[in-house]
């Protein structure tokens, strides 16, 4: 049976800065890369077949530490493309998160990072639906054929990038993925058969 493993990076130094991250290609902390690590021990003794990332570093060194702990796998064809990537966060980059709320609200910076259509200021803020336009092309079109094929297949992206492919195969509402929290460095793990996903 195929399997779809899906990873959010580990804490990056954005992160652990407390500011908005989106496409800013910072690198991973200490913490994170002990939570990859964490992660490719947990895995290490799957069978990964192929290794889907985004375009940015912290989901890259990701997916790499993850595979630099695999005990049984080995030459796997790794894709990096920019669908996955972070949502981004628009003029909200790189400003720190409690600063963002002292200026705009609580609330308004709530709806900023969890509703489902409204996107952060600026001409390139995404929100989780904009994000969601790039994503699931991506799971339908290199994903999908790598499940049918049988293969186990690992996706190291981001928060919401995977938010938005988990709202689809687990066909979660509007309303349901606004508390869908994906912890960093941690395995969430589907088996797939006859297009259907379950999680593990």
């Amino acid at each position: 049976m195929a399997t779809l493993i899906l990873l959010r990076h580990g804490q990056s130094v954005w992160n652990a800065a407390n500011k908005f991250t989106g496409w800013t290609d910072v690198e991973l902390s200490a913490v994170g890369e002990t939570e990859a690590a964490k992660a490719g021990e947990e895995l290490a003794n799957t069978q990964i077949d192929v290794v889907h990332t985004s375009g940015l570093i912290r989901a890259q060194n990701t997916a790499d530490i993850v595979m630099q702990h695999n005990q049984v796998s080995s030459d796997v064809p790794t894709h990096r493309d920019n669908r996955l990537n972070e949502r981004h966060y628009g003029d909200l980059q790189g400003l720190d998160k409690n600063e963002t709320r002292a200026k705009y609200g609580d609330e308004q910076v709530h709806i900023w990072r969890r509703s489902y259509d409204v996107p952060p200021p600026g001409k390139d803020g995404e929100s989780l639906a904009m994000c969601a336009k790039r994503t699931l092309p991506y799971l339908d079109e290199a994903i999908k054929p790598d499940l049918e094929s049988g293969k186990t297949v690992l996706v190291a992206a981001h928060g919401n990038s995977l938010r938005s492919i988990v709202m689809k195969i687990e066909d979660l509402s509007k309303d349901e993925v606004l508390s869908l929290e994906i912890p960093t460095g941690v395995p969430r793990i589907y088996a797939y058969s006859d297009g259907v996903f379950t999680r593990v």
